[in-house]
């Protein structure tokens, strides 16, 4: 035979036939890079992942083993257009050939990769990566600039409101998928660095592929959030996704949770530190009392009567005046801790929602949801409303 294969004239069985043709085949073609859409893809529960390529004309048999498919950083899906890099085999069993999967990538993936470098290391030689700005201790405001919807806002708002609830949050809605997104959290960034009122921000959005959170690798964001006069957190996508606004922020957070977590310190953790530094201070105190009677007593027991006595109020004194001290010191801590103190009291009771009743306001809800009614375009001409005031609620209906 041409091919190299020596067959004798004499009968083959299937099995023998078919690893002939497997040996020629897995010899003859090496590594080839193909492209297609995926359809009748399957996870199974080996970890193994199984799926067809196929064109306007032809189709192929595609596997890829746990091991290679362990790396996908993408969620394969029914009729989405990958590049697959592999080696044509032989399935011995079923006869058929297939594409042994070692790489899968969506189409235009590499390019993508490619072009985030190119503007990775162009941002880099400016220096827009250096500088960063400290997050404030105990902010009154964060700023969030995220998808109204979702659960990256639900996560950040929870987290807020369980370990600092006087802190104030204001929510700038932006889009962070899609066209028009970058724009959007440009807008963003700016209306909040335009507020007045914001000492710390949040940007940022849950998980999703490198397509889903390419906004945030936009030049224009990155440059947004790099030039921010308020200390950015970054909070885009899962532990394992990295973007550039992370390498621009002040401070990258792995999930939108643990943003919310870098920007307030728990409230009960504050005051357990004040606590604590009551307690040293009493403690040193009454150690330098105990030091300063200790000097007392030695020198007593080396002066004559007269010189005791003379030794012992001078003594007195230094003890007197150092009891002073330190009681204006304690005076100072405790005035210094209870200000903090009536400060987040203050707060608390400005941000009761019964304060603002009070004053004449209101908060109308749909009737049907019991929904707050933030928008008027939220209810319709014939719409049933409640009213709340400071002393009751009424019913209402909307005329236009």
């Amino acid at each position: 035979m041409s091919n190299g294969f020596e067959i004798e004239r004499k009968r083959l069985t299937v099995s023998e036939l078919t690893r002939i043709i497997k040996k020629l085949v897995e010899e003859s073609i090496p590594v080839v890079t193909i492209e297609g859409e995926i359809s009748n893809y399957t996870h199974h529960a080996s970890g193994h992942r199984y799926f067809t390529l196929k064109d306007e004309t032809s189709q192929i048999r595609c596997v890829m083993f746990k091991w290679q498919a362990d790396r996908l950083d993408f969620v394969p899906e029914e009729g989405m257009k990958v590049e697959a890099v592999g080696n044509v085999t032989i399935y011995e069993r079923g006869g058929q050939y297939q594409l042994s999967v070692l790489r899968l990538m969506p189409l235009g993936r590499g390019d993508l990769l490619a072009r985030l470098e190119e503007l990775k290391r162009k941002l880099a030689a400016e220096g827009l990566f250096e500088r960063k700005r400290p997050i404030p201790l105990y902010p009154s405001s964060v700023g969030v600039v995220t998808s109204p919807t979702g659960a990256a806002v639900r996560d950040i708002i929870t987290v807020l409101r369980r370990r600092a609830p006087h802190v104030r949050i204001i929510l700038r809605p932006a889009l962070v998928q899609g066209e028009g997104a970058a724009a959007d959290i440009v807008r963003g960034i700016r209306d909040l660095n335009d507020h007045g009122d914001v000492d710390v921000m949040i940007v940022g959005r849950g998980g999703g592929s490198i397509e889903d959170l390419w906004c945030f690798n936009e030049e224009v964001v990155v440059r947004a959030i790099a030039g921010s006069r308020i200390p950015v957190v970054s909070a885009v996508g899962h532990e394992i996704d990295f973007t550039l606004a992370d390498l621009a922020a002040d401070v990258r957070a792995p999930t939108p949770s643990a943003a919310a977590e870098i920007v307030v310190r728990d409230s009960s953790e504050l005051k357990l530190e004040i606590r604590s530094c009551l307690v040293r201070l009493r403690q040193g105190m009454l150690s330098k009392v105990d030091e300063m009677t200790a000097r007392v007593d030695r020198v007593r027991k080396g002066l004559s009567p007269a010189r005791f006595l003379e030794g012992i109020a001078m003594r007195g004194q230094e003890v007197d005046e150092l009891a002073i001290r330190m009681k204006g010191a304690l005076v100072l801590a405790l005035s210094r801790r209870e200000t903090v103190l009536e400060r987040l009291k203050g707060t608390l009771i400005a941000m009761n929602p019964r304060r603002v009743l009070d004053r004449g306001f209101s908060i109308a809800y749909r009737r049907r949801d019991s929904r707050i009614i933030t928008d008027s375009a939220m209810v319709s001409g014939g719409d049933g409303i409640t009213v709340e005031v400071a002393k009751g609620k009424f019913g209402a209906t909307v005329n236009e």
